[in-house]
């Protein structure tokens, strides 16, 4: 097993802010904590292979998690894998162009693509994924607690109507507006199979979830609340929120989504995950304190000069406030070429003394 040090706070910060109890320093884990600009990753990286190769390979998948909890002292690991796992398995034929991204060899196009659609059974076709969770749980031996994930049923949809990423959405738009029976068709499978995947998780050993809503902010208020809110609700509904007599946590994070918090809540998530072009004090007041909050500095905050990142860093803490149910976060995920002495910079100004808002 490997050596991860003692267990200490870092095993139940999280989970406590999360559910809004008292902690003892605002938790903190990041957004592509694991990952390139970590060179430990990008040589394992070059040794795997390819980027599917990693995520497909429990053991590298694993390794790739526990990097950033080895080299920081972050309060949460989050399970390396990708949100289109799930439509992989689903037979669209995923593949990672260098430079250019995720696609689709079999993209949705009719009616007829979506008829073909079956939610899988995450046991046979993400056998990697839950034995990658498994795996983790064992080596963290209670350090800090496993995050697991899926993308949400329209950011999955996005990817698969489109066939690889998009500026525009012009294709599942497109089918939005002629064909909108198709449509939630699609994301009713999606449901299924977001819901039962992330209950996989839970069984194989994650302690808390989250669905990652990307482009749901791509959407118009009336769409989004049918198209995305709605199919997330129904998978927090449908989650085991228990497991082994612990809670387990759920984490909705729509980006782009700060107008539309209110609804968010209503999904019946534990907390809800703010992006940088949001106040926390105003996500505050606009959940009426009833869900924690994950975020909210702007990833591109970490290449400023160190004195200048850690005041942002006070900031984002200060505007929060005092009172537990706050984890601290980017707005989005680490970029590839930052450095990660700022990321360590980043951490330990979390976790000062002077930027506790604790007694």
């Amino acid at each position: 097993m490997t050596d991860l040090g003692a267990p200490s706070n870092r095993g139940n910060r999280l989970l406590r802010a999360l559910m809004r109890l008292p902690v003892d320093m605002t938790p903190v884990w990041l957004m592509r904590q694991a990952g390139r600009y970590l060179p430990e990753y990008r040589a394992l990286r070059a040794a795997a292979g390819s980027f599917l190769a990693m995520c497909q390979t429990p053991e590298l998948a694993c390794e790739v998690t526990l990097q950033p909890v080895r080299r920081f002292p972050l309060d949460a690991a989050i399970l390396f894998s990708d949100i289109l796992t799930v439509p992989d398995a689903m037979g669209l034929g995923l593949s990672f162009v260098e430079g250019e991204g995720p696609r689709f060899e079999r993209p949705i196009r009719d009616p007829h693509d979506v008829a073909r659609l079956r939610a899988p059974d995450p046991t046979v076709g993400l056998r990697y994924v839950l034995d990658t969770v498994s795996r983790v749980r064992r080596e963290l031996a209670g350090l800090c607690p496993l995050i697991g994930f899926s993308g949400s049923p329209w950011t999955l949809a996005t990817y698969m109507v489109e066939g690889q990423a998009s500026d525009d959405f012009r294709r599942v738009k497109g089918l939005l507006f002629s064909d909108p029976a198709t449509l939630t068709a699609l994301l009713a499978v999606l449901t299924e199979a977001v819901t039962a995947y992330l209950n996989a998780q839970i069984e194989a050993g994650a302690q808390a979830v989250m669905i990652f809503d990307t482009w749901g902010g791509s959407l118009a208020a009336h769409h989004f609340l049918r198209y995305s809110r709605d199919p997330m609700a129904r998978i927090v509904d449908g989650l085991s929120r228990r497991r082994d007599g612990a809670s387990v946590p759920v984490v909705v994070f729509t980006k782009g989504g700060g107008c539309w918090l209110p609804a968010l809540v209503e999904t019946g998530c534990d907390a809800v995950g703010i992006d940088w072009m949001t106040s926390l004090a105003a996500a505050r007041a606009a959940t009426g304190d009833r869900v924690a909050l994950q975020g909210n500095l702007d990833p591109m905050a970490l290449y400023a000069p160190p004195e200048r990142l850690a005041a942002e860093v006070r900031a984002v803490l200060a505007d929060f406030g005092e009172g537990p149910g706050h984890v601290f976060n980017l707005g989005h995920g680490v970029r590839p070429d930052v450095d990660p002495e700022q990321v360590g910079l980043c951490i330990d100004t979390v976790h000062a003394p002077s930027a506790r808002p604790y007694p």
